[in-house]
Formats: C-alpha cells, structure tokens, sequence
C-alpha cells in the first residue's frame, strides 16, 4: 500500500434498527430486528408487505417544510447522516480548507418515490403537473450536491453508481482521494429510499423478496436453509475519513483505518451470482493484496448476505475458496438480517458495523439461525453477539450487474 494512511474520524447512520449510529450499532447488537409490516402504503395486491422502514421518520424533525418538498427522502438521509458524521468528527468547518474536502456519496436507485410520484401527477395533470424540482429532486448525484452545497465544501464531489455496491464502492473511492493526496477529508457513504410501492411492486416481480409475511421480523435470514429471499431496506451511513497526519494534529477520535479495497466484476449476469464466485475471489483477493495482508489476518468479515438461496451460497463457498481452512476461524456476519437490504446504502451501514466490531471488540450476530443449511457451514456469528479483539476485518458488497466491493478495515494503532 503506497500513500498516506487514511483513518475513520465521524459517523452517522440512519437505519431501520437505529435513527443515529449509537442506535444503530445498540440495535445490533441487541439483534433487534428493524423489519416490520409497511404501513405509509398500501399493500393489498402485494404478495410481499413488509421491509426494514425508518419508524417514525418525519422530514420536518429536520428540515422545515419548504425544504423537506423540495428533496427526495434519498436526499434527506444524506444530509441527516453528514451532518451527525460531521458532528461527531469534531472538525472545525471554520479553519480546514474546503477546497480539500470531497464529497462521495452514492445511492443506487435515487430519487424512486419522487419518480413515482411526478410520472402519476403527469399522467393525471399534464405536464403542468410536473414539479419544476422534478429532476434535481431525482438524479442519484444530489445527495452529494446538496452535502457540498450546504457546508460549502468545493473538493471532488460526485456519485458511483454499482447497485448494492454503490455505499462501498464510494468509500473506496474517497479513501483514495485521501491516499493520493488529492484531499484532505472526505464525506462519504450511501443512502437509499427505495420502500415504496412501485419498489416492492419491482422486487416482487423478480421474485427476489421474502415472502413470510406472518412473521415479518423473522424473514431475513441469511444462511438459514429456509430463506426465501431477501428483505427491502432504507437508510444512509456516512463516514468522515481523513489523514492520519491531520487527526493527530487535532486530537481527533479514531474509529478505524481503511487499508485496502478490491473492486471488481462477475461479466456473468444482471442479477444472478457467479455460481464460481470468480469476481468476489477477485475482489477479496484484491483487497488483501492493497492491504498488504495474509488471508490468515482476516478475524471478520461482514458478508454481502442477502438471505437469497443462491447468494448466500456463492459467497460462501468464494469464502472458502480464498481462505481455505481459515475459512472456519472467521467471525462471520449478516447485518441485513436485522436492517433488510438497504440497497445503495447497505455498504456503507455494514461497513459502519464491521468499523465499530473492530472499535468495540464485538462482533453483531446474525439473526434468524434457526435451521442450518448444509451448504452454509461457517460461523456466522448465529443469534448471539460474539467478543473479540480483532486487527482486521472486511466487509462485501455486491450489486446487479455483477460489481463487487471488499473493503478492508484495521483496528487503529500508532
């Protein structure tokens, strides 16, 4: 690994388990399930009527009401979780220079519900029904836009779009603009508002989603042989990184260091897992190989873990392809068993859970273990948390059409 060592100086989360971080990582670790029956919808025709929702969510607990019409919820969760990020950073927004501070935050559907409803009102109204906020309120690159434009940070300022990579792959990329000296700080991470009608109404139609809806909180279980598909999710997580250098001159808290990622493609289909798992062994490999570390070293790792038949197979068995024996000697987790599938955001909420397993010590179990599937046979941490002093951990992230994102963090020392 060349360049300057990049650390992990403030967080924010907005989630189904937790409406900040601390409430996040609690929830975690509590393994309180934030899967519940929708309620803003109606879902009569739905065959499914659950997902990880924000309870109790109202825009105008922060921001006033002007401002909240003027912005998809996706927009929203940004903002609300840079400014908690930010906060927690302790940085001096008076003093740092702007000019070095980037903007990386991505979402993978973008403004959904604001679509939905603009293209109802144009086909009810007319195009004089059409919100003239229509477009800025739904273009994936405005929760970064509008990041910038509130604290007036000017440095790179832009989103990756990789589906349910998106929150991963921005943080990799911010973690370079700070390696390579083209920044000095970086606000970045992923947010999604994706539950809404026309997104279950999608969801269903692939099959892809759960379908238990008698017991709505018990239906994300990655690894468990009786999965049926994976559970609906919204939220944001935003990370602060910034050089080692500058959060030694200031005294700033350290959660963590970023010291490698690996990006990479399946090139085999839009939704379907590579069977053979080639592009996530990349990925992995890739990863550790920036890391400049031994398979052995790895003590965690957060899994994509989708709770799909297929999924959770495939990244099982990349897993123990690429560390063999060591395989068996890893913590592993799904966190999504309790938030649902947070999309574009699920990358970076996962990657703010395997950061605070290695800050704590604890690693957040997966729950839903109730009947073991013979072709998952690792230690996913089932039911219960798991205590251990940990040096480094990964997290995966993987997305439609084949993009794979493994970050990997280390516990901070000198």
């Amino acid at each position: 690994m060349t360049g300057r060592r990049v650390v992990i100086t403030g967080v924010g989360a907005l989630t189904p388990v937790g409406k900040n971080a601390p409430e996040f990582w609690e929830g975690l670790l509590a393994g309180r399930s934030g899967v519940r029956p929708i309620t803003h919808f109606d879902t009569d025709d739905l065959p499914t009527k659950f997902a990880g929702q924000i309870e109790n969510y109202e825009p105008t607990d922060y921001f006033d009401r002007k401002e909240a019409r003027r912005m998809d919820p996706v927009t929203q969760y940004g903002l609300i979780t840079a400014e908690e990020a930010l906060n927690d950073s302790g940085l001096d927004l008076e003093t740092i220079d702007k000019d070095r501070v980037a903007v990386i935050v991505g979402t993978g559907i973008g403004g959904m519900i604001t679509f939905y409803e603009q293209s109802v009102s144009l086909h009810e109204h007319g195009a004089r029904g059409v919100n003239p906020f229509f477009i800025p309120m739904l273009i994936p690159d405005m929760p970064a836009g509008q990041i910038s434009i509130k604290y007036g940070f000017r440095g790179p300022n832009y989103c990756a779009v990789s589906a349910c990579a998106t929150g991963s792959h921005n943080i990799g990329l911010a973690y370079d603009s700070i390696r390579m000296g083209q920044t000095d700080y970086a606000l970045c991470g992923g947010t999604e508002s994706p539950v809404w009608k026309i997104g279950v109404a999608g969801f269903s139609s692939m099959k892809a989603l759960s379908r238990r809806n008698d017991e709505p909180e018990k239906a994300s279980r990655p690894f468990d042989k009786d999965r049926d598909g994976f559970v609906l999710g919204e939220g944001a997580a935003m990370f602060v990184l910034e050089s080692l250098d500058s959060a030694k001159q200031r005294g700033a808290k350290i959660y963590g260091e970023i010291v490698g990622y690996g990006f990479s493609a399946d090139a085999h289909h839009i939704t379907a897992p590579d069977p053979d798992g080639n592009g996530v062994k990349l990925a992995l490999r890739n990863a550790m190989k920036m890391a400049e570390i031994r398979p052995d070293q790895i003590e965690h790792i957060n899994m994509h873990g989708t709770s799909t038949p297929l999924g959770d197979i495939a990244e099982t068995n990349s897993i123990k392809k690429v560390f063999g024996d060591h395989a068996y000697s890893i913590n592993l987790n799904s966190t999504k068993s309790m938030t649902g599938h947070m999309l574009g955001a699920a990358g970076a909420a996962e990657s703010l859970a395997t950061v605070f397993a290695l800050y704590h010590g604890i690693i957040p179990p997966t729950i839903n273990q109730e009947t073991p599937d013979p072709e998952c046979d690792l230690n996913y941490t089932p039911n219960k948390p798991v205590e251990r002093s940990m040096t480094y951990a990964m997290n995966n992230a993987f997305g439609f059409g084949g993009h794979n994102t493994t970050l990997v963090f280390k516990r901070f020392s000198e």
